[in-house]
C-alpha cells in the first residue's frame, strides 16, 4: 500500500483516516473544532491516548484563531516547537515565531539568578505574548513561570498551548494552567512534547487559513 503513495499529502491524509478508522473501534467519533486539532496530535506523537487526555478551555480555539487572524505572535518556549511550525501558513498571516531559549542575555540571566533558561525566557517574552498564543512543548518551568506571570497580571496571551513532557513538574504545571481562567489547550499527564506543541499550533493555522 505506502509504495503507491508517494506524495506527502497523500501519506497525512492516510494517517488521518487510519486514526479515525481506529478510534471508531473504540467507540470514539470525533468533531468540531476540535477534531483537527486532537488528531494532529495523535499523528504527530502516534499516541491514541490523547483523545482522553488533552483538555480544552471553552474558548480555547476561537481565541487562538483570532490571535492567529490578527497576526499576533507566538511564543515558544524552544526551538523544535519554533522549528515545527508551518512557516508557510505563518507568512500568510504575518505572524512572528519568537523563541528566548538561546539569547545571551538569557542565559547570562539565567546562570546569574541560578534559574532555568526557559523561566528567565518566558520573563523576557512577556510583553511580546501580549495578544498571541504562548507554546510550551518542552518546559515545566516555562508554564509555571507563565502561569505566574498571568496570575501576577504582567502576561496576557490569547491562547496558552501547555503541554511540556516530563516526569518532573510536567503534570504539576498543566494543573496550574487548568486552574487559571484564560484560554489554553493542554493535557493532564506527563506527556506531551514539542513536536506535540508544534502540531497543536499547525491545526489552528490550518483552521485559522481553511475557516472564514
Amino acid at each position: 500500500m505506502l509504495k503507491t503513495i508517494n506524495e506527502g499529502k497523500k501519506i497525512e491524509n492516510k494517517s488521518f483516516e487510519i486514526i479515525g478508522v481506529l478510534l471508531k473501534k473504540k467507540g470514539i467519533v470525533l468533531s468540531g473544532l476540535k477534531k483537527p486539532v486532537i488528531t494532529r496530535a495523535i499523528h504527530t506523537s502516534v499516541d491514541l491516548g490523547y483523545v482522553k487526555d488533552m483538555v480544552f478551555s471553552p474558548d480555547a480555539i476561537a481565541r487562538g484563531l483570532k490571535a492567529i487572524r490578527q497576526g499576533n505572535n507566538i511564543v515558544t518556549d524552544s526551538t523544535m516547537v519554533k522549528a515545527g511550525i508551518n512557516k508557510s501558513i505563518i507568512a500568510h498571516f504575518k505572524n512572528k515565531i519568537i523563541c528566548r531559549m538561546h539569547d545571551k542575555d538569557v542565559a547570562r540571566k539565567a546562570g546569574e539568578l541560578n534559574l532555568t533558561r526557559a523561566i528567565v525566557a518566558m520573563r523576557k517574552s512577556q510583553r511580546e505574548a501580549e495578544g498571541g498564543i504562548v507554546a510550551i512543548g518542552n518546559a515545566p518551568t516555562a508554564l509555571f513561570e507563565l502561569c505566574d506571570l498571568i496570575k501576577n497580571s504582567k502576561s496576557r496571551p490569547a491562547l496558552v498551548v501547555g503541554i511540556p513532557v516530563g516526569f518532573v513538574g510536567a503534570a504539576e504545571s498543566k494543573r496550574a494552567l487548568r486552574a487559571l481562567k484564560i484560554p489554553y489547550i493542554t493535557n493532564k499527564s506527563r506527556k506531551g512534547g514539542s513536536t506535540v506543541a508544534a502540531a497543536i499550533v499547525n491545526a489552528l493555522l490550518i483552521l485559522a487559513r481553511d475557516r472564514r
